[in-house]
Formats: C-alpha cells, structure tokens, sequence
C-alpha cells in the first residue's frame, strides 16, 4: 500500500485501518516493513484504537524523510485483553513531496497458550477455564498468562504493584539524587522512553520513569525501595519486573539487594545501554538467611535521550516482614561482615570449599564462578569483582604476579619497573596530561579512579600484565566489557589474554593511538574452568603514551544452573538435563556447557 503525491493542501490525513482483533497473548508482536521518501515526506504514524477507550495508543511514528529504502519496524503489542483495531494514519501539513508506503505485515506469538490434557508438577499452573498448562514463575506477575486471568486471580497485593494508582508499598530512596517519576502515555523527550505501560499496552495504563532531560546530569541516580521481607525458608523467594531502555544515551538500571539500611547492598542484576522500544521481563531468584529489602536503582546517562521505564513489579514465594518497617544499621566500628580468623566445624573433604561463617561445604569449581553459593558469600570473596570502576581506590581483586615476585627480592626495582597502577586525572604531571586520560570514565570528573600503565617507567618492549584471581567455572554466555584509554604519539599495545594453566592465548588486542576519549571493548569469554584473564600492556618507543582501562564488568558469567522440570517443546535436553532452545543447535556455540548441542550425531 502506498501514497504518492504531489500537491498543496493544508493538513490533510490518510488513514489505513486494520480489521477487528478479539484478544492477544502476553507474547505478541506485530512488524511491518515501511518506505518513507522524499523532501517533505511528513509523518505517519501506527495507533491502537481499543473499544471502550476513547483516547487512541500511538504505538510507532516515523517523523521524516529516512531515505530511499525499506526499513523494518516491530512493535512489541503484548496482552491486549478487550477487542481492537490498528489505525495507520500519515498526516501531510502543507506542502507535500514523497512517497509512503506498508508491506509485509506479521503477527508473531499472538495466540493465547493451548489448551492442555493435563498440568502436573509442582512448577505448572493449570488455567481455569482456557485449560493452558503454563509455568508457575508466571502465576502473580501482573500479567494475564491464561487468557482468562484466572493466573492473576487471589494473589497477595502486598506483593505486587503495577502502579495505576501510586506506588503500592513501594518508596522513593532519599539518599539518591532525584526520585522516579509516574505517568501514562509516553515520556516528554521524542525518540526516548516508553509509549504505552505494560499492564494495558495503552497510553491509559501508568509506569514509573526516569527523565533524562535538564536538570538531570550524568550518573545522576534514583532508587525505588521495596518493602522488608522475611527469609524464604527452604523455597526461593522469585522478583519479577518489566523494564523499559529505549534512547541513544540509556545509561544503566540495576537491581540490589540489602540486609543492613545505610549499606548499598549486592548487586543481583544491572543492564545498561538501548534495548530497544520494548518492555522486558526479568525474573530474579533471591535468598537471605536475613530479612532484607530489594533496591531498583536507575542512572542518567550523557543526554536527554535516556529516559529508563519501570512496570509491574510482583514477588513470588516471599514473605512480607511485618515486625519492623526498618533493617538494622551498620555501626561505624564494624565493616559489616566479621569474617572469622580460622574456620568453622565442618565436615569438608580437602576437594571441598570451607563457607566461612557456616561451614557449609561447596564444591570447589563453585567457588569464584561468579555465583554465590555460600550464605555468607564467602565463595566469591577472593575473587576478581563482577564490575569494578576502581572508584575506591580498590584494585576489586586484579594483581601483577611479576610485580609480587619482584617485591621479595628486589624492592627498590619496583619503582622504575614499567607496571600497572591506579591513577587520576587530578594527580597528573604536567608532561603526562598529553597522553594520560584527564577524566575517568565512571564519574567523568578529574577526581574519578581508573588504571593505567605509565610509560615514563621501563623501556621500550617492555610489558605489564594484571591478571584475575583463577575463575573456577563461566558460563556460554559470558563476556567481558572494559573501556579503554590509548593515546599519544607512540603508545604501544593493549591485549586481553586467556591463562589455563601452562597454556595462554589471545583473545584482544588494540595498538596505537585510537584518540584522546574512552572507547569500549567487548570479550566473548564463554565456557573455561580454572583460568586468569590477563590485560598486558606493551610500552612503545618513549614516555609520549599511556594505556588505560576502566568499568571492567563480567556480564553472565556464572555457570548454567541445571533446573528440575523437563525441556518444553520449543527446548532440546543436553547431555547434562539442562534445556536450552533448539534454535541454539549446531551454531557451532557450546550453549550446554557439556557440548553434546554440538554433537555430530544431530
């Protein structure tokens, strides 16, 4: 379908309406391939018109001219639960010159789940009257899984807020910067934020957001606190949300958990950067031996397009703590967790790791996984940091092997030896500040931390590696993500190194001047066992030139957790009973961790 035309008129509108729809499944998507051309094309956009409502939902726009070709668009519909029609409206102000034109439209998983036989098993609900055998984790999340909301039917409202009308028993932190924001419909800044919210997926529902505009600035931060929940016992207690990071300058949206109230707690989930005009789901499996409370916190990013949405947060399996509204305190003559000289009674083999404060005993490939397997995270606590911005001055567990072999023999060496070590823009030399980052790349400010390896030390060829304590076991998805800093006129090299016990390779390497900003990297680590990654800096010809590295994060790097309920339909069992998606087969990517994904055999 298309428009063609060449005349003068004042606002006028063509309009394209869909046939009637009765109802979608919480998965759908629509997507449509379109052609906007010309030197005043104008505007078009994609509105829900749903019955009973009278203000229709913009779901998509495209504002200009965006050039002689055809782009796709996905719209992301989710359950729409009353009937509803689509209406494509492009609107020409005045003078009009180009071409508009739809192909190719595509409902995807827009039918509700089929009925079942049967529903067995501790993790399947059975729906009341659609008869749709679907998973426990989606019983109470706010969304109509069934299709006749019997999902959603006599669940505990302290445990879940899809605030249309205000925060629940939600609260806005007052030690953060500035608090998040309610509101329907989309956010002030175009090309930014969510349109709709996800209860209803129209513009009348509310959602909670963060505006990135004046006079937010960067790294500026807003925390919503839940309320004080008990220990879960012997079950796991399940926190599900749906999030919202569309915009060029999303910066990053975390979760914490905390047991003690003027502590930051420990991080249980972080994602940064666009993901897209969508909402997404993320569910999150907590324990505490303490009563604890979750923080959903959000950080501007450099820009007004980074608007960070939040919508129908639930808990599963938890228990609200009622005794006290407030966590005990830190004393300021503690550091918190007393971690015991000698080890307690246990009954560990020497192939056994010792929990410090328990005595629980692990296996040793558990300990620094990147998983906490012990209660009191004594697992991963000689273990290189998930994310470490070098803000404390701490190193987060990286260290120079030469460096402390050097120490016990030769101590006045050390301070002409070509090494790695913290540094700031504040504390330059006046000849560095040509070639050494001025600002850090965490606050961005003189006064921020990152490493770097000075090169006013050693000769040229000389190196300087930092390497990770030995990571027990990753997972297939595990990547790493630093930013780097590499200029002046003979800087030398930057390489990423992969050490298992005698064998060491490349997976990484940067040479030369790349410029005077921070420019990210991004490492595919996926499955290893007992191995160090090393960053190795090489110098070049003279001291006109520092390698630097900031934000190092390990993204998904804990091991696969084998589950107790069988593969679906859509999944392939491995070897080792874990389910991953038939799409993941023969990709040659070792998705199971044991392999047998890839086995010639299928």
């Amino acid at each position: 379908m298309f428009i063609l035309k060449k005349s003068n008129s004042i606002s006028q509108i063509a309009r394209l309406r869909s046939p009637k729809f009765r109802q979608t499944g919480p998965n759908c998507t629509l997507s449509f391939w379109y052609y906007n051309y010309g030197p005043s094309v104008g505007a078009a956009e994609l509105q829900l018109l749903v019955d009973g409502l009278k203000q229709p939902t913009v779901l998509w726009r495209t504002y200009y001219n965006e050039g002689s070709q055809w782009l796709r668009a996905v719209v992301q519909l989710g359950s729409l639960p009353h009937p509803f029609q689509f209406s494509l409206d492009k609107i020409s102000l005045g003078f009009y010159e180009g071409v508009s034109a739809i192909d190719d439209i595509t409902f995807e998983s827009c039918a509700l789940p089929p009925p079942a036989l049967s529903c067995e098993g501790p993790n399947h609900f059975w729906c009341r009257d659609t008869k749709a055998c679907i998973d426990r984790l989606l019983v109470c999340d706010l969304v109509d899984d069934c299709g006749d909301g019997s999902d959603e039917d006599s669940c505990d409202p302290d445990l879940q807020c899809n605030f249309e009308n205000g925060l629940c028993n939600w609260e806005q932190d007052v030690q953060d910067d500035f608090d998040w924001i309610r509101i329907r419909g989309p956010t002030p800044t175009v090309n930014t934020g969510p349109l709709k919210d996800h209860t209803t997926g129209t513009a009348r529902g509310h959602y909670l957001y963060l505006e990135s505009s004046e006079p937010r600035q960067f790294r500026d931060t807003a925390a919503l606190l839940s309320p004080l929940f008990h220990p879960s016992g012997n079950g796991t207690c399940v926190f599900r949300f749906h999030y919202h990071m569309f915009g060029k300058e999303v910066y990053k949206l975390s979760v914490f958990q905390r047991t003690v109230s003027n502590a930051k707690g420990w991080l249980l989930w972080y994602k940064f950067g666009n993901q897209g005009n969508r909402w997404i789901r993320q569910t999150l499996f907590i324990s505490s031996s303490k009563p604890f409370q979750i923080l959903v916190k959000g950080i501007i990013g450099d820009g007004f397009t980074g608007d960070i949405g939040l919508d129908d947060v639930s808990f599963l399996g938890c228990t609200l703590y009622n005794g006290k509204r407030n966590l005990p305190t830190i004393s300021t003559t503690t550091s918190g967790t007393s971690v015991p000289a000698t080890l307690p009674m246990n009954n560990c083999t020497e192939k056994e790791f010792v929990c410090r404060a328990s005595g629980h005993c692990i296996q040793m490939i558990q300990k620094c996984d990147f998983r906490l397997d012990c209660p009191d995270k004594s697992d991963e606590s000689a273990c290189v940091i998930e994310v470490c911005d070098f803000e404390d001055k701490d190193l987060c567990g990286w260290h120079q092997p030469v460096l402390e072999q050097m120490s016990e023999n030769y101590s006045i060496l050390i301070t002409k030896t070509f090494k790695w070590q913290l540094g700031r823009g504040a504390n330059l030399y006046p000849e560095q500040e040509q070639h050494c980052p001025l600002i850090d790349h965490t606050t961005c400010t003189e006064e921020g931390w990152y490493l770097f390896a000075d090169s006013s030390n050693g000769e040229f060829g000389h190196t300087a590696d930092i390497a990770t304590p030995v990571i027990s076991l990753t997972g297939p998805k595990c990547k790493m993500i630093f930013w780097n800093h590499m200029n002046g006129s003979t800087v030398g090299s930057l390489e990423v190194l992969y050490k298992s016990s005698n064998k060491t390779s490349k997976l990484w390497t940067q040479r030369g001047s790349q410029g005077p900003q921070w420019n990210r990297a991004e490492v595919f680590l996926g499955i290893h066992s007992n191995f160090q990654v090393i960053f190795r800096a090489k110098r070049g010809v003279s001291y006109m030139g520092d390698v630097a590295v900031d934000d190092i994060t390990f993204e998904d790097c804990s091991p696969l957790l084998i589950s107790d309920k069988p593969c679906t339909s859509e999944e392939f069992m491995c070897a080792n009973k874990y389910c991953i998606p038939k799409n993941n087969l023969c990709d040659f990517v070792n998705d199971c961790e044991d392999n047998s994904d890839e086995s010639p055999s299928i």
